[in-house]
């Protein structure tokens, strides 16, 4: 039997209670460990520069200051290392489209069976995207596809377009060859895209748009 890789996680809601029921669900777990809290975007960032985290898990709604979806962003851009799997009540798909174009690499609605939220992230440590199953049908219906990738995915599809291989986009972006193939699989599976040709085409579409 495999082991899972250990997860350090910070939690980040504005209800204590609501971290509280988190934290003892994920805690049964015995290769999570929930390392720090935070009630607000200066809390949740003063935690990621001083803890070893590998994911927040984030609600959108917070009090003063950023909201969990600009968090996000700033969290993309400052510690690009830790991973951002929302968990929200909100089930529109502009705020799931904005939370994955900040950089979130997942999102789980707080309704859902207590099992969704240790499958996301064990989906999002492992390199995947995750999306409630209410969200998903939704994302199915027809909108900009490149609205759904994130901004590093979107940088990856540049390079895609021009023809580079994995290990020259690597290179390129300082990233290892897996982290390259695994933005390609996620970019196929985000457009619903399957052959190398097809990807291909959509890239030199996206940029001919640009």
């Amino acid at each position: 039997m495999l082991t899972q890789p250990f997860v350090h996680i910070l939690l980040v809601d504005d209800h204590p209670l609501v971290r509280d029921g988190l934290r003892a669900r994920l805690e049964t777990i015995p290769h999570f460990a929930v390392v720090a809290e935070a009630g607000n975007a200066t809390e949740a960032l003063e935690q990621a520069g001083k803890q070893n985290i590998d994911l927040a898990l984030m609600d959108i709604n917070l009090a003063g200051g950023l909201n969990g979806i600009e968090l996000t962003g700033r969290f993309n851009t400052l510690f690009p290392e830790i991973a951002v799997l929302m968990l929200s009540m909100h089930d529109k798909a502009e705020y799931v489209m904005q939370a994955i174009q900040a950089g979130a690499r997942g999102y789980v609605l707080k309704d859902a069976p207590a099992t969704d939220i240790i499958t996301a992230i064990d989906t999002v440590m492992s390199g995947g995207i995750y999306y409630s199953a209410g969200l998903a049908k939704q994302l199915s219906r027809p909108m900009p596809p490149a609205m759904l990738l994130t901004p590093r995915e979107r940088e990856v599809l540049q390079f895609i377009a021009t023809g580079k291989s994995n290990k020259h986009i690597a290179r390129e972006m300082s990233l290892s060859v897996r982290t390259v193939e695994t933005h390609r699989l996620n970019i196929k599976r985000k457009l619903g895209i399957e052959g190398q040709a097809d990807l291909i085409r959509f890239a030199l579409e996206q940029t001919q748009i640009k």
